[in-house]
């Protein structure tokens, strides 16, 4: 009777295949594997999952390839669980609720680890593939615009909303105070708001200045050092102690907070292993899997002393924006999940949850942009609960002529009192976008005049 394959043994064979979309050899799994086999054990093992059906083979001799069966290809990205996400928000494979779960350990429970270079080599661009076929047509059908165009025109044309959107949302991420509408009137009249953090002000307006720099040079820049040093540059401005970290890579150790993931310290590895990346990178042909690439490689490696996950999300819009797809503004994507998602590749070199979100997040975006919607999104769910108080709330601005500081004040001082905790912040995004959305064509869903709105309007500033 043939042994049973240990269930560690199982998974780690899986990760490996998982990365070769198009097949691997005995050789290149083996080199893939966290702790490599003798290739006769290796042999016997995938000969047993042939057999059980979990792998099959194509090819002859040293043509010989291995693939994982459709039905295990598929499952870390289309068998999703019937529960929900702990933020309500996005649906998670069964794979990523395992890894939000191992996340959710105590940190004392968990096993320090350091960095594994062998993630990154075992990957190769245009054969391994961390974003499934389907899921890519998808998401590239989601984002197209029409017609090629000079890199950046369609990032050029959304603009005004892609600056607010990313701004705020990759800021939020990082747990900056803001409101929506307290980021639009940083941006629009550098107003700052009295009694927050001003470092928080100047995360905003960072990324304002890397948004235009991406935007404004698509043309001339792309996946390579220059580009990305200058993204750490501008979006590190007046945020780090030290000055001259600006836009150069760390010789320093760093740790992450709540984290037994240790970051390389040997400057020599680092600077390796970036130009690694970016070279990898800068191979892969697909947009999306670039973009995604580059938000599970640059935060694993920390490759600057801070701001490592601010780069990796503007940079992860650098292909996009250059193909003239629909952007990435990570709208509505909840923290902690997004958070656990960086956890689990930086602890377990699993990229399953990141890429729920990752895919969640740019149908998101691709809702909110894109000119070529093929469909219409799903309603939500906490604007048709609230939709009486959104109503009532908007109105009363509108009617009392409130301006952008008031308006600000008075939504937050209605949400608390009349919504529960665990989704204030979300309604009082919601609210904002509601109010930023106004115009004369809907303010009957509002139950305003002509007149009230004119009025209010010569305030709103």
């Amino acid at each position: 009777m043939v042994r049973p394959i240990p269930e560690k043994e199982w998974n780690e064979i899986t990760r490996s295949l998982s990365f070769f979309s198009n097949g691997a050899s005995l050789k290149e799994i083996n080199k893939s594997l966290k702790k490599p086999l003798a290739p006769y054990t290796l042999q016997r093992r995938l000969a047993h999952l042939v057999k059980e059906g979990k792998v099959y083979t194509e090819g002859k001799a040293q043509a010989l390839r291995y693939k994982l069966s459709p039905s295990r290809t598929n499952e870390p990205e289309e068998s999703f669980a019937v529960k929900e996400s702990k933020d309500s928000l996005i649906p998670l494979s069964t794979v990523s609720h395992d890894i939000q779960k191992k996340m959710g350990n105590p940190i004392q429970a968990r096993k320090p680890v350091g960095y594994n270079r062998k993630f990154l080599d075992s990957y190769h661009p245009n054969v391994s593939s961390y974003l499934s076929p389907s899921t890519r047509r998808r998401l590239l059908d989601l984002g197209k615009t029409d017609g090629h165009r000079p890199a950046g025109t369609y990032a050029r044309q959304i603009f005004n909303r892609l600056l607010i959107d990313l701004s705020w949302n990759s800021s939020r991420l990082e747990g900056n105070t803001y409101s929506l509408l307290e980021t639009e009137r940083l941006l629009n009249l550098s107003k700052v708001v009295q009694g927050k953090d001003f470092k928080e002000a100047r995360m905003i307006l960072n990324h304002k200045e890397a948004i235009e720099f991406l935007v404004d040079s698509a043309p001339h820049i792309g996946i390579n050092r220059y580009t990305i040093l200058n993204l750490h540059a501008l979006l590190s401005n007046d945020l780090l102690g030290n000055l001259e970290s600006c836009g150069r890579l760390r010789s320093i150790a760093v740790g992450i907070g709540k984290s037994v993931y240790q970051p390389l310290v040997m400057p020599q590895l680092i600077e390796e292993c970036f130009q690694q990346i970016l070279d990898t990178a800068k191979d892969i042909q697909d947009p999306l899997e670039q973009a995604f690439f580059l938000m599970v490689h640059l935060p694993y490696l920390q490759p600057f002393e801070d701001v490592n996950k601010r780069v990796s999300r503007l940079a992860a819009n650098i292909p996009l924006i250059q193909h003239n797809l629909c952007p990435l503004s990570f709208i509505d994507v909840p923290q902690q999940t997004y958070i656990d998602g960086l956890l689990g590749v930086y602890e377990l070199n699993r990229i399953e949850l990141l890429r729920d979100v990752f895919v969640w997040a740019y149908e998101r975006s691709c809702q909110r942009y894109s000119i070529n919607k093929q469909e219409l999104g799903d309603p939500d769910p906490l604007r048709l609960s609230y939709r009486g108080l959104i109503t009532e709330i908007i109105g009363s601005i509108a009617r009392k002529c409130m301006d952008k500081t008031a308006a600000v004040l008075f939504i937050r001082e209605q949400v608390r009192q009349f919504v529960p905790f665990e989704t204030q912040a979300r309604m009082m995004e919601v609210i904002e976008e509601d109010l930023m959305s106004l115009h004369e064509g809907n303010i009957a869903r509002y139950r305003l005049l002509p007149s009230e709105y004119e009025k209010w309007k010569e305030s709103w500033l």
